[in-house]
């Protein structure tokens, strides 16, 4: 279990992190989600003592991770991929790295083949790829089987078979009764991977709960409707709560009233439906809500309406961060 209590990161003028309380539970996946400059980087680094917070405190398996007198054994981590002696082959990578909490090559095996690194367990880190880097980086988080993982970015340049390698990893360790604790940029992999979501924004907590709820909550559920009296449709399910839109001739995409509901206006009106589709909210729709004033880097031109690129002009609201903002990812 991870606990943070009123958790603050400054740095100098600028607040990373702004007095955060929050939970992550053993035995599910946990996904940390928010834009660039959020402070999910700066939260996991205190997480991991790697940043000394201004204020609060927090918490792995009731004690700070700066306690452990074994810490691969209670927290593996993944905070940054590249963080290797580029010289050094795979293998002994980890073999250093075992080596220093009396963990045998046996289990070096194992993580190596656990992630896929069989064949390039002999080369040197250095010519690894993106995804190689990622395995690797996952190996030495499995290396001492620890209770607690935190993952920043697994996914991050692995291929399908990869990711979806990944989610079935962290599924199972959080069905052993682990704490599974990770962020993705990518909302679609998140969906499918996390139990519980926590959604920070400019150092606060703005959502934390089951990733279902926090999809209700953010969006409005919808109902496709085709038919070839869409008009007098429209007419006979309208109401002070009911919103109808028009995406197409034919079609209607109605908010503030269920399937059942159009279905029996339709049938009492004796119109003929060619579909009834209830549509619900994505969670990609439901974070962009969450996160819409809480954006640090905005692009407001990404083109222009007629689809031709746009200039360098056009990219003139986007700013570019400082080395303190580069900090308080």
């Amino acid at each position: 279990m991870i606990e943070a209590q009123g958790l603050t990161k400054r740095y100098g003028e600028k607040t990373a992190v702004n007095g955060i309380t929050f939970t992550v539970q053993p035995g599910k996946v946990t996904g940390f989600l928010g834009p660039n400059g959020a402070g999910k980087s700066t939260t996991m680094r205190m997480i991991m003592g790697l940043d000394r917070p201004t204020a609060g405190s927090v918490t792995v398996n009731g004690a700070p991770y700066a306690s452990f007198r074994s810490p691969l054994t209670e927290v593996g981590a993944l905070l940054e991929a590249k963080a290797v002696h580029t010289g050094r082959s795979a293998r002994n990578h980890l073999r250093a790295l075992a080596a220093t909490h009396g963990i045998g090559d046996k289990r070096v095996d194992e993580v190596i083949d656990m992630t896929g690194l069989t064949a390039v367990a002999k080369r040197r880190v250095g010519g690894f790829s993106l995804g190689m880097g990622q395995r690797l980086g996952i190996a030495v988080a499995l290396l001492g089987d620890p209770r607690t993982l935190i993952l920043d970015e697994p996914v991050n340049g692995l291929d399908p078979e990869g990711v979806l390698w990944v989610r079935n990893l962290v599924k199972y360790l959080a069905s052993e009764g682990r704490t599974v604790f990770l962020s993705s940029h990518l909302m679609s992999e998140m969906a499918l991977t996390a139990d519980h979501l926590i959604v920070i924004g400019r150092g606060h907590i703005i959502a934390d709960g089951p990733v279902q709820e926090i999809i209700d909550q953010g969006t409005k559920a919808t109902v496709r409707v085709r038919s070839p009296h869409a008009d007098q449709l429209a007419t006979a399910i309208a109401g002070p709560d009911v919103t109808v839109g028009t995406p197409e001739p034919g079609v209607l995409q109605v908010s503030g009233a269920t399937a059942e509901q159009i279905g029996d206006a339709a049938a009492a009106a004796h119109l003929t439906l060619h579909e009834l589709t209830p549509l619900s909210g994505s969670l990609e729709e439901a974070y962009m809500s969450l996160t819409a004033d809480e954006v640090e880097y905005r692009s407001d031109a990404p083109g222009h309406p007629d689809g031709t690129p746009p200039d360098a002009a056009a990219f003139g609201t986007a700013t570019a961060p400082s080395t303190t903002e580069e900090a308080a990812r």
